[in-house]
């Protein structure tokens, strides 16, 4: 059964709800991630969720943690909670595998995208515009076809029920400063290309992904909340991609599809049938054995 909302009762204060995460103040330096299976898309919360969900955003977020940790400091302290006092551990069955401490650092108000490949919003606003986030890119691009390099391409985080948008890079600065905002270009790019580059060797093309970043005591810029998970990416399979047309892909894509193709997109309230958090469950399975090298046991 899917685990799509948390009580931790009076073990530990709730100090936010995500679209995905419950988050709980430890301490005023440490805060608890619980990563629930809710799934959205369109930025609106699915009824229903898909089971151990979270916890495969939470191993694969770990992954990557590690493995990029000399480009970029993180907030990740530890998965494992048998470091949590006694009355948390309580609720351990809500806990175990879908939870991380981490630093509790001043968030940066924007997301930082990093597109490697045309697809999604950008190549709607490109067949129109000619343009990605406002930025020119070269005429005559195909659908799914890679950048010459790769797009930083922010946009503004909502609040929750509120919709994410798209900005231009100067827009960004103006939000968190120059200094802030040339740093996280800087690092999200370096990030999504050491990606890039170990997940190709994985049969797994990494099309774009989604950063966040924070600044610690220290005025550093620091990598936040998950990073590089199906949730936050594209992830397309290497040996069926062609120019021209949409991929086939690990992420929740499938879950996009079956809502736009039913006249769901942006509609509160739907209940996804089981077949389709199945399907969405077995290519998040695929990704996180992939990409780890690990057969998944939740």
């Amino acid at each position: 059964m899917a685990l799509t909302t948390t009580d931790l009762g009076s073990s530990l204060p709730l100090v936010a709800k995500g679209k995905v995460r419950d988050i709980y103040s430890v301490d005023d330096a440490t805060l608890l991630f619980v990563a629930t299976d809710r799934i959205s898309a369109y930025d609106v919360i699915m009824k229903n969720g898909v089971k151990d969900k979270g916890k495969l955003l939470t191993q694969i977020s770990k992954f990557w943690f590690s493995l990029l940790s000399d480009i970029c400091p993180n907030h990740l302290i530890t998965t494992d909670i048998s470091t949590l006092q006694a009355p948390v551990l309580n609720y351990k069955d809500q806990l175990d595998g879908r939870s991380m401490l981490v630093r509790k650092y001043k968030i940066l108000p924007i997301e930082a995208i990093v597109r490697g490949y045309l697809t999604g919003s950008a190549w709607k606003e490109y067949q129109t515009k000619g343009t990605v986030h406002g930025i020119k890119v070269r005429p005559g691009m195909k659908e799914s076809e890679p950048f010459d390099v790769p797009i930083y391409t922010p946009s503004t985080k909502a609040e929750l029920g509120e919709h994410d948008m798209n900005i231009h890079p100067s827009e960004a600065a103006k939000i968190i400063g120059e200094e802030n905002a040339e740093k996280v270009e800087e690092l999200a790019i370096k990030l999504y290309l050491r990606a890039k580059e170990y997940a190709m060797t994985k049969g797994i093309i990494i099309a774009d992904t989604k950063f966040e970043f924070g600044i610690d005591e220290n005025k550093n810029v620091v990598l936040v909340d998950e990073v590089l998970t199906p949730d936050s990416s594209r992830f397309w399979r290497a040996g069926t991609y062609e120019v021209g047309r949409g991929q086939d892909s690990y992420d929740k894509q499938f879950l996009r599809n079956w809502l736009t193709s039913n006249d769901l997109a942006y509609k509160e309230g739907v209940e996804m049938p089981e077949e389709i958090a199945t399907i969405t469950s077995a290519k998040y399975i695929e990704a996180y054995e992939q990409l780890t090298g690990q057969k998944w046991s939740a």
